[in-house]
């Protein structure tokens, strides 16, 4: 059963089109992750779905409601974690739970039993007197997901949830969403951290408002064609002009201390790569073929930006 199907989904903002013909669907009870660097529509999309925007175009139906006509009784019944922090810093973390569930409308005989369990299982118990500002944050966003959850929605809806969180915190904000989903909870969220995708069961890589394509982390790095390479030299700017020009080399770029290297065949690169190095003088530590990433594969797949035109000099 769907949680989420859109149609050529479709937002503008005069005249950029944030989201591009979106056709996605989402099947309950799983996690989807949508992928894509700043600007590339992830947040326009979940506040459509949110019903926080009218489509321009397109539909979507969100548990078969559909986005476009039918927001207002959606929300009592989807979560929404916005990217940023939006509670009440001068209200105590108590206090924001209660308001929120104010908002819902929670029925006073469930309250205590829900809120006690959410404090638990976010492990704020011990700071629910302390005001929401003072709080770190990772801490304010398992405050704002606490939030989000009070009227025990069916579809959760975060963005970016992690941006700027320390390791340990987002580690602990992923295992809550773990248990969520082993309550039947959908779980639908953005993220710039290709890692993260790593743990949804589907993903969408995203830019410039198009989906570019979709399915599990396996099968997303399974479209990489070629074989990529792992070069670890000195002078790595330098290197990856060489690398790039060599015959059958789609393309080398730097991560961290190292150079990948996606060729089209990897027969004798190993030779023909470490000998075009050797000649122009570097010292190959390291050369080795290895797995893609998702980070590789979404650079693969996303298009290169344009090169700046050269500037004329005046004379």
């Amino acid at each position: 059963m769907l949680a989420i199907q859109a149609e050529n989904l479709t937002r503008k903002f005069g005249p950029v089109t944030a989201v591009d013909r979106l056709n996605l669907s989402v099947k309950r009870g799983e996690i989807f992750g949508l992928v894509g660097p700043d600007g590339s529509g992830k947040t326009t999309i979940i506040r459509l779905f949110s019903g926080i925007l009218q489509p321009t175009s397109g539909d979507a139906r969100v548990l078969g409601h559909a986005v476009s006509k039918e927001a207002e009784p959606l929300k009592a019944r989807i979560g929404y974690l916005a990217q940023r922090f939006a509670l009440y810093g001068d209200l105590t973390v108590m206090e924001n739970i209660r308001f929120y569930a104010d908002l819902y409308d929670v029925p006073r005989k469930e309250r205590i039993p829900r809120i006690e369990r959410l404090l638990s299982f976010s492990n704020l118990a011990p700071f629910k007197d302390r005001l929401a500002q003072d709080l770190s944050g990772g801490m304010k966003q398992k405050l704002g997901l606490t939030c989000a959850l009070v009227h025990t929605p069916e579809i959760l809806f975060l963005d970016e949830p992690t941006n700027g969180v320390d390791p340990v915190s987002r580690r602990d904000f992923w295992r809550i969403l773990y248990d969520l989903l082993r309550e039947g909870v959908t779980i639908f969220v953005s993220t710039a951290y290709l890692d993260e995708a790593e743990r949804c069961h589907r993903i969408g890589l995203m830019h410039q408002g198009r989906l570019l394509s979709i399915g599990s982390p396996k099968e997303i790095k399974d479209l990489m064609k070629g074989e990529l390479w792992e070069v670890h030299c000195e002078r790595r700017m330098k290197a990856v002009e060489i690398l790039k020009d060599l015959s059958g080399v789609k393309g080398a770029v730097i991560f961290g201390d190292k150079i990948h290297v996606l060729l089209e065949d990897g027969d004798g690169a190993r030779e023909e790569m470490e000998r075009a190095l050797r000649q122009t003088g570097f010292e190959v530590l390291s050369l080795r073929k290895i797995p893609p990433s998702l980070e590789d594969v979404f650079i693969a797949t996303v298009p290169a930006p344009p090169s700046p035109p050269a500037s004329e000099e005046k004379g």
